[in-house]
């Protein structure tokens, strides 16, 4: 595997701004290798983790806070609770507020959610939401507006915002939050693009996405980055993970 450039550490600067690492990953409910999922995610060292399909049922409280351990990480909020977004952080977050939304049921259709938090790095505030958005494209548009729109009523002046779109960037949901937010992987392209499948990635349905005024320094799917194998990206889900390095202004 090729040699993907370093992203940034993570790091406070002079002025109160903050440099923190993002990822997106859709886990699949943890049914494949954990264990090379921990690695994936840990060697990314990341300070924020976004996941769709987080355990929901039986123990998905353990099953999740074992997977942040293993990553060297923390719950944040989500699985069960928000139809299986959740959120991971480091000890470097702190912890303003968190919040679970369930999103209006379609009958016949799965219930979606999100997983959303408030969290400070240094002098830097930020807005986070983990989301996986429906396969139907009509409500995966309605979707995305409620993302907008929680979003826009956070009240924080930055957030990142990304998971499992179901959707591509030539498509109608994708557009419409492109067209509000700044795309990272547009904005700085970094290592891989697709997301899906690990085994032979064709289509970029994950993505991250950031409010103006973040300055966004890489973004892209891991491959190559030291301690990221393609045995584990291939064992640990069906989905590839989105990693980046956000510049994010003090408050």
């Amino acid at each position: 595997m090729a040699t993907t450039p370093l992203l940034p550490d993570s790091r406070t600067e002079s002025d109160g701004s903050a440099v923190i690492r993002v990822l997106s990953y859709n886990i699949r409910s943890m049914r494949d290798d954990t264990g090379a999922l921990a690695r994936v995610i840990s060697a990314c060292a990341p300070d924020l983790v976004l996941l769709q399909e987080a355990p929901r049922f039986f123990r998905w409280r353990k099953k999740l806070a074992r997977l942040a351990s293993e990553a060297g990480l923390v719950t944040l909020s989500g699985g069960a609770t928000a139809a299986g977004p959740a959120l991971l952080c480091s000890l470097r977050a702190t912890v303003e507020r968190t919040e679970d939304v369930l999103l209006p049921l379609t009958p016949g259709l799965h219930r979606r959610g999100f997983a959303t938090a408030v969290v400070r790095f240094g002098g830097a505030r930020l807005g986070v939401l983990s989301c996986h958005l429906s396969l139907q494209k009509d409500e995966r548009y309605e979707q995305g507006g409620m993302l907008l729109d929680r979003l826009a009523g956070m009240g924080v002046e930055h957030a990142v915002a990304g998971g499992d779109l179901n959707d591509s960037p030539d498509g109608r949901t994708f557009r419409r939050l492109a067209g509000s937010l700044t795309d990272c992987w547009a904005a700085a392209p970094w290592g891989g693009e697709h997301t899906s499948t690990p085994a032979e990635p064709r289509k970029r349905i994950d993505a991250l996405f950031v409010t103006g005024g973040v300055e966004v320094l890489g973004c892209g799917v891991p491959l190559g980055h030291p301690g990221v194998t393609g045995t584990d990206l291939r064992a640990a889900t069906d989905h590839l993970p989105v990693l980046a390095a956000l510049r994010v202004p003090a408050a």
